[in-house]
């Protein structure tokens, strides 16, 4: 700024002319390009003049840095609201790409994807090296061998030199994985009636019925079972077994018989499910999660209701599932009761403050690493999350280390604290810096936050050598739940919610301590209606797997 006869105006080779459209239009300077200036205006201007402008070039400074980091977190908010438009495979674009997408009139999911893996075009990109293959797969030694001899043919039994015949000295064997269709078939049940010739007034006796899942069904126990593990395993639907079962026998049994089925399967499963929870607190550790499942209101409303599953189980052990209404807290309190080991979850406000008085709750490192990874999804420049999410994959690695080397738990922590302690101080330094460097409620910040909150939680494990780093397994436990309410929708009803969770219970249970799930159902469920509850316990899939080894 220099003085004229006029008053004072800016130097060109100081700043640029601003926009005569936009006169109020804020000037956007870094913090080198303001000190040039100030230091020049300070030799030009008068003492109280250059305290007028320099506030006013702070000013513009600070609202220009306010601004951009605001529309950062503009940008990540409509990167996250795009990802998960167009789903998982979107999260490999750029926002660029993203934007391209919104301006299409429609686009498939496998477009997505189809884009997403799309190699990146760099100049002089090296070629990637080809890995080896491994080679062709072995089909299981235990599956049953029906061989196929494909002989030669006529003009290959003769000789072509002498015309004499050609001798069988060996095969070339291949093999190839085969499936038999479902054969249905009628059943026939003829039971021994007896008499006595010389005694007819001893009358006639006949064998005894077999008991069965349901008595007098139509239907034999293994077709129960067989719906229910193509429902809660494989996820079809009642309708579809429905259509297939009439496509492929020429049987036509209604929904709402089959849905009797299950409905009659999950009441007999409810005793085992409640051994299992008993069984489940009496131990010294548990994993917790929860995620939502509708339920069909018959209100006439029309709408569903949102209710709960929430999932209680031990690390390779057996896990049992309590069906709620709501996500209350009264879900984890009655299910719970005065339980008093490691309770593992993630910062879901509704798992405080309860289980027994000597209760330890401890928090997972999976779900703090995965809002850094949010982070690093919605700015890829975004260094100090990357670095975050680095050091707590060397956190990873340590028990990854444990599991390849099949360390039992007490080599476990002795790794963890000659090699995690001094890490975790690595970690929470880096966040704790990082945290006065973000905006709060920006991606990176949310991520400080929770981390930083739990913190006490996530060191836990270093005093108790059998927690886990995280909560992976109960996670595992609820993708069944996930992938099947995308086919079979919603629960018919409040009632059929407990029934629900006890099949759930006892299938995911058999799925953890590898029990095969129709071996075990043809097992207890004949007769279950007429077992003690004393005995119950000698029948869940703990019990049961161990006097089946």
């Amino acid at each position: 700024m220099i003085a004229t006869a006029h008053g004072w105006c800016y130097q060109k080779s100081i700043v640029s002319e601003s926009n005569p459209s936009s006169p109020q239009s804020t000037p956007s300077l870094d913090s080198s390009s303001n000190a040039d200036l100030l230091e020049q205006l300070k030799t030009q201007l008068p003492d109280a003049l250059f305290a007028l402008v320099s506030g006013r070039l702070n000013a513009y400074a600070n609202e220009a840095a306010y601004s951009k980091l605001k529309i950062q977190v503009l940008e990540e908010r409509l990167r996250l609201q795009r990802i998960e438009k167009y789903g998982p495979g979107s999260e490999k674009l750029s926002s660029l790409q993203l934007e391209l997408l919104e301006q299409e009139p429609g686009v498939s999911s496998e477009e997505v994807a189809a884009e997403s893996e799309r190699e990146v075009l760099t100049p002089n990109s090296k070629e990637k090296k080809k890995r080896k293959h491994p080679g062709r797969q072995t089909l299981p030694a235990d599956l049953p061998r029906v061989e196929r001899i494909i002989a030669c043919t006529p003009e290959q039994c003769v000789c072509g030199n002498c015309g004499g015949e050609n001798n069988v000295i060996g095969y070339e064997v291949s093999e190839v994985l085969d499936v038999k269709p479902a054969e249905y078939f009628v059943q026939v049940t003829k039971r021994e009636k007896r008499a006595c010739k010389s005694c007819p007034e001893q009358g006639v006796t006949g064998a005894p019925l077999p008991a069965r899942i349901i008595d007098k069904s139509l239907v034999s126990d293994g077709v129960i079972i067989d719906t229910v593990v193509n429902k809660y395993c494989d996820h079809s639907p009642l309708y579809r077994q429905s259509v297939a079962l009439l496509r492929d026998a020429g049987i036509d049994i209604s929904r709402a018989t089959m849905c009797g089925w299950v409905m009659a399967i999950g009441e007999m499963l409810m005793p085992v499910a409640k051994a299992m929870q008993r069984q489940l607190l009496a131990g010294n550790y548990i994993q917790a999660d929860e995620t939502p499942v509708d339920v069909q209101t018959h209100d006439g409303s029309g709408t569903n209701h949102q209710a709960y599953m929430w999932q209680y189980g031990t690390p390779y052990g057996i896990t049992v599932f309590d069906f709620r209404m709501s996500r209350k807290r009264e879900g984890p309190l009655n299910f719970l009761g005065n339980f008093d080991g490691l309770l593992q979850t993630d910062a879901y406000a509704a798992y405080d403050r309860v289980g027994g008085a000597k209760m330890v709750h401890a928090g997972c490192w999976s779900h703090a690493r995965r809002y850094f990874v949010d982070a690093v999804k919605l700015n890829k420049q975004d260094a100090a999350s990357i670095r975050a999410v680095q050091l707590m994959d060397k956190l990873f690695s340590i028990d990854a280390r444990a599991r390849e080397e099949k360390m039992d738990h007490a080599e476990r922590h002795a790794l963890r604290q000659q090699h995690a302690s001094p890490l975790l101080e690595e970690i929470r330094s880096h966040i704790l810096a990082m945290s006065k460097t973000v905006l709060p409620k920006s991606a990176a910040g949310q991520a400080c936050s929770y981390t930083l909150a739990i913190w006490k939680r996530l060191i836990r494990f270093l005093d108790h050598p059998d927690l886990e780093l995280s909560t992976n397994l109960a996670e595992n436990s609820m993708r069944p739940i996930a992938v099947g309410r995308a086919n079979w929708i919603h629960i018919g009803s409040e009632q059929a919610g407990p029934r629900v969770a006890a099949i759930l219970s006892v299938v995911e249970s058999c799925r953890r301590l590898k029990i095969p799930i129709r071996k075990y159902l043809a097992d207890i469920l004949p007769g279950l209606a007429n077992v003690s509850v004393r005995h119950i316990a000698d029948i869940t899939p703990a019990a049961w797997t161990a006097k089946h080894p």
